[in-house]
């Protein structure tokens, strides 16, 4: 077998072990929203701390984190101390962590006598305190408010869970029972694989398992820098605007972004010039004391995901494709906070960032251009008290529209989630005292424009008892806008329906709102962007839309000047 063949075939064995253990946490855990919407991530590293493979379901957000936070691990465990079964879990977001509530667990894989590799899984628990059930907290002014922290500390050693850390997880959660079972699901899922990884250590030998990772990483470099050398080289500057902190509701914060596509020389002397990314947030908001901050590992990941979007997407992701993306980013930002600030809130600023680095790419690669869209809009409905039962969820906002295509419909930009995401309504249904009522898409929500922005989606959640409901979203108070003379997307936003059938609209960002049993909760969503003049588009495109309810007669005339 040749020695490109067996890279490719110990990097595909080594996604599938990790693709097992995300299955194995989905199908052992608790918490509604892992077992409904399959949102566990999984990953092997080495111990150098390079992300070998991850799962088909893991996300950036979470195989970053689990990448950036490995060093923090064993610096305060160094590999030598570490022995075969012990099992390590940290959540800290500024030693690579991501909020509270996600857990990071780490087993070490042995080969010989010292850890080689690690088996990692992650997922959001049900509860680990908090101002709010869930770990929402969206008007937290420090971290402490968003709930426990926990550095690197052994969860568990070959004879069972660590009774210490068992007891602390328990004293600091609404719903003990549930988070003690997430986290033997996370310890089953590193055991899995860790066992395939072992299998694979077995079958090529140590230095063949070395060898041919070493081999598919370079390779991802290679391609990852050959698809970067398809792009223009230059200087790409955009910013994003955050609607508000949820402190002040009036005051808007800015991402900004500047991306150099350029050749650099290479890692070895006389070597020819490779080309690379640079992507430096420099001129970004300050940190705030408000849940609006992201720690750096998910900023890493929002920033790799949104330039790869413009390169060859057969590309594998791992360590290689991470040495030609150089990621600045300033410390005491929006983007890399630092204790005490919050950094619960990650998705506003890292979709912000996101969408400068969409901006900025589709200004260098015009035919690729993509308009800004509607973002995922997460909440959580919880028990007003004991017993706690919890339901965290998002729905996503429309896309905005691309070049000669219009935007899809209430999907987000997919970042940041899990399978399926969005749980299905009847086992929500069964596991909370709710009743959702409708889902439905947003007609003339997208963007009017030569192509459409993709639409938003209205769900209607009614309560047979009463609960608290919080609250995280974004562009809900600023539009998505158009490009090139396409118009903003309609903005959404939540809602509470009382008794009366009257509507009222929450803030953006709100803690704790408590609902009576018979209101109602209502989420919209936001549309993408517009891409052209809404007069350019195609006359068949907008009956068409027409037809499938997709605008009303009043947008079609109003938006495109078509009457029938």
């Amino acid at each position: 077998m040749s020695d490109v063949l067996t890279a490719e075939v110990l990097r595909n064995a080594l996604v599938v072990a990790a693709e097992e253990a995300s299955i194995v946490v989905v199908r052992s855990a608790y918490s509604t929203f892992i077992v409904e919407g399959s949102d566990a991530s999984a990953a092997v590293l080495d111990a150098r701390g390079r992300l070998i493979a991850h799962s088909m379901a893991t996300t950036l957000m979470n195989s970053m984190a689990l990448k950036v936070a490995l060093p923090e691990l064993v610096r305060d465990v160094p590999l030598e101390m570490m022995r075969p079964g012990d099992v390590y879990v940290l959540n800290d977001a500024y030693r690579g962590g991501v909020h509270t509530n996600d857990l990071l667990v780490y087993r070490p894989v042995f080969v010989g006598d010292r850890p080689v590799y690690f088996a990692a899984t992650m997922i959001h628990v049900s509860d680990l305190g908090g101002l709010s059930a869930g770990g929402m907290a969206p008007l937290a002014t420090d971290i402490f408010l968003e709930g426990l922290q926990l550095p690197p500390v052994r969860l568990a050693t070959a004879a069972g869970l660590e009774p210490a850390v068992e007891a602390i997880l328990r004293a600091n959660s609404r719903t003990p029972d549930k988070v003690m079972g997430d986290v033997r699901a996370l310890v089953a899922g590193t055991a899995v694989a860790a066992a395939r990884v072992g299998a694979l250590v077995a079958e090529y030998g140590a230095a063949g398992l070395a060898s041919g990772i070493d081999d598919y990483l370079d390779y991802t470099e290679a391609r990852t820098r050959a698809a970067l050398a398809d792009l223009p080289e230059g200087w790409f500057e955009a910013s994003y605007p955050i609607d508000d902190d949820g402190i002040d509701p009036e005051k808007s914060h800015d991402v900004r972004v500047a991306i150099t596509l350029e050749r650099h020389g290479g890692r070895v002397e006389r070597q020819a010039p490779e080309m690379r990314a640079v992507v430096d947030f420099a001129g970004t908001g300050a940190q705030v004391p408000a849940a609006i901050n992201a720690s750096a590992s998910q900023s890493l990941a929002a920033a790799v995901f949104a330039v790869r979007c413009f390169l060859d997407p057969t590309i594998p992701m791992n360590d290689g494709c991470l040495r030609a993306i150089d990621v600045r980013l300033p410390e005491g930002s929006l983007l890399n906070a630092r204790s005490p600030y919050p950094c619960g809130g990650r998705y506003v600023p890292i979709y912000a960032a996101m969408e400068a680095i969409f901006q900025a790419l589709s200004d260098a690669v015009p035919e690729r251009a993509i308009a800004p869209s509607g973002i995922l809009q997460p909440f959580s409905i919880a028990a007003v008290g004991a017993p706690y039962w919890i339901h965290l969820s998002y729905d996503f906002g429309g896309v905005g529209a691309r070049r000669g295509l219009d935007g899809p419909d209430a999907t987000g930009v997919h970042f940041g989630i899990g399978r399926n995401s969005v749980p299905q309504a009847e086992p929500v249904e069964s596991r909370c005292p709710l009743i959702v009522e409708s889902i439905e898409t947003i007609p003339d929500s997208g963007g009017p424009g030569r192509q459409r922005g993709g639409l938003g989606s209205r769900t209607v959640y009614r309560f047979l008892a009463d609960c608290h409901v919080t609250t995280r979203g974004d562009r809900l108070r600023l539009a998505p806008p158009g490009r090139d003379g396409g118009m903003p997307g309609r903005v959404g936003g939540f809602f509470k329906r009382h008794l009366d059938g009257t509507v009222e609209r929450l803030a953006s960002k709100v803690n704790n709102v408590r609902f009576a049993a018979g209101e109602a909760f209502v989420v919209e969503t936001t549309g993408g962007g517009g891409m052209g003049s809404p007069y350019e588009r195609d006359r068949e495109a907008v009956l068409a839309d027409l037809d499938a309810g997709h605008v009303t007669e009043r947008g079609a005339q109003e938006d495109y000047g078509l009457t029938r």
